[in-house]
């Protein structure tokens, strides 16, 4: 687990949440109606959280599927999904708020990424949802659905980004898949279709 990019990324977060204590980050949360103002917070938005227990249910997601996506993928595609992943999110928060001047942060959006990619690339492993375990693929299909659904519901959560963070997930999870060598899935196979992630 030494030099996890997942792991690293982890302290990166919690890092910047302590340092959100001790100095105003606010101008780092991305704010869709100041997008052309502040382009940069699409990116910084990701490694802010609300408060403790969105710090805390985000690290426990990203540990339980990055470390699961960091085994089977490039460190380069790892990187590529979770920031492309919490950007493409940031975009759907913006396409689909109701609420344009509200700040958004958090990497929910590069965590449903994560799930798209390894829903894609590794469709048979096992995930535990409230003690049921259901397969990846039908785990991140249940989950498009509940986010889809929620953005028809005002709320103050980012169903947008979820679900745009998970659509480029599966995205890139099935351009990742065709580089995967036939001779290397077909040895992680069985690891897959059994392993429990969740």
């Amino acid at each position: 687990m030494a030099g996890s990019p997942t792991l690293i990324l982890i302290l990166l977060i919690i890092f910047v949440f302590i340092l959100q204590s001790i100095v105003d980050l606010d101008y780092l949360a991305f704010v869709p109606n100041l997008i052309f103002k502040k382009p940069w917070t699409i990116l910084t938005s990701i490694f802010l959280h609300a408060d403790i227990s969105h710090l805390l249910f985000n690290m426990l997601a990203l540990f339980i599927f990055g470390t699961y996506l960091e085994r089977i993928v490039s460190l380069k595609d790892y990187l590529i999904v979770f920031v492309l992943s919490g950007v493409v999110g940031n975009v759907g928060y913006m396409l689909t708020t109701f609420a344009p001047n509200l700040p958004a942060v958090g990497a929910s959006g590069s965590i449903y990424g994560i799930i798209g990619a390894v829903a894609t690339i590794r469709p048979f492993a096992i995930v535990y949802i409230n003690f049921v375990p259901l397969p990846m693929i039908l785990a991140a299909i249940l989950w498009g659905i509940s986010e889809f659904l929620g953005l028809f519901t005002p709320s103050y959560v980012a169903h947008g980004a979820h679900l745009f963070g998970l659509l480029f997930g599966i995205g890139y999870g099935l351009y990742v898949k065709r580089f995967i060598s036939s001779k290397r899935y077909r040895s992680s196979r069985y690891f897959a279709r059994g392993r429990a992630i969740w």
